[in-house]
């Protein structure tokens, strides 16, 4: 049964840009590659197609497709990271910058967002908030592993997609519980996707008509050598 705009499926990839992978859903591939991330979770990824979750050549692709698929994809930029904007290139003097700015440098600039070094002229430094990808075309070999067909499973394709994290969820006549990790509080991408995964819950899974986060926190056993002193 060919796949179809709305469904969710598990997703592998590479993208490589001039024959060099710039990002893959392989573990191995990405320490081959030298861009493997101990913070990050491999494997395929769960998607909804049509969703926005992957760059639009990517989704555009997908539909009509059955699971099992292997294929490659021509990216070009308007249907990945945009068209390179020259207007993204900004001026600003170096005392704004807490290091010695050089060509290279990543920085944080507040209400600009992050962007890269491309010059230092005199007493400014040249920053470019492009993306990285940005006017480039792109290369992507996919595998659509299988279709998701569990609510359960959708949930957590959703959670993993934005956060990273693995959580457990269960779903009882229309009440969706989401198991949280002591300390998720303080979780920066927890915190900023956390009202996306709501909206998407809501506006992707009808089956759900309620959602109650749990977490728990457990107070720490002491040793025995603790107890007796």
């Amino acid at each position: 049964m060919s796949i179809k705009e709305g469904d969710f499926i598990r997703l592998s990839y590479t993208g490589e840009y001039n024959g060099t992978v710039f990002d893959t859903t392989n573990s191995e591939t990405a320490k081959e590659w030298g861009i493997y991330n101990p913070q990050s979770s491999y494997g395929p990824i769960t998607v909804r197609v049509g969703g926005s979750h992957v760059v639009k050549g990517i989704d555009l692709e997908l539909a009509g497709k059955d699971a099992g698929y292997e294929g490659e994809i021509i990216v070009p930029p308007e249907l990945g990271f945009g068209n390179y904007d020259e207007s993204k290139l900004e001026s600003f003097p170096k005392k704004v910058f807490k290091e010695n700015p050089k060509p290279g440098m990543q920085v944080r600039i507040e209400n600009k967002g992050s962007g890269v070094i491309v010059r230092v002229i005199g007493g400014r430094a040249i920053v470019d908030f492009n993306n990285s990808l940005a006017g480039k075309t792109l290369n992507y070999k996919i595998k659509i592993e299988d279709l998701v067909e569990s609510p359960e499973e959708k949930v957590k394709g959703i959670i993993e997609l934005f956060t990273g994290h693995s959580l457990d969820v269960s779903l009882t006549e229309g009440k969706l519980q989401i198991e949280l990790p002591a300390g998720i509080g303080y979780d920066q991408a927890w915190l900023i996707w956390r009202g996306r995964i709501i909206h998407e819950i809501w506006q992707f899974l009808s089956e759900v008509q309620e959602i109650t986060f749990v977490e728990t926190i457990r107070r720490e056993e002491k040793n025995k050598e603790e107890v007796s002193d």
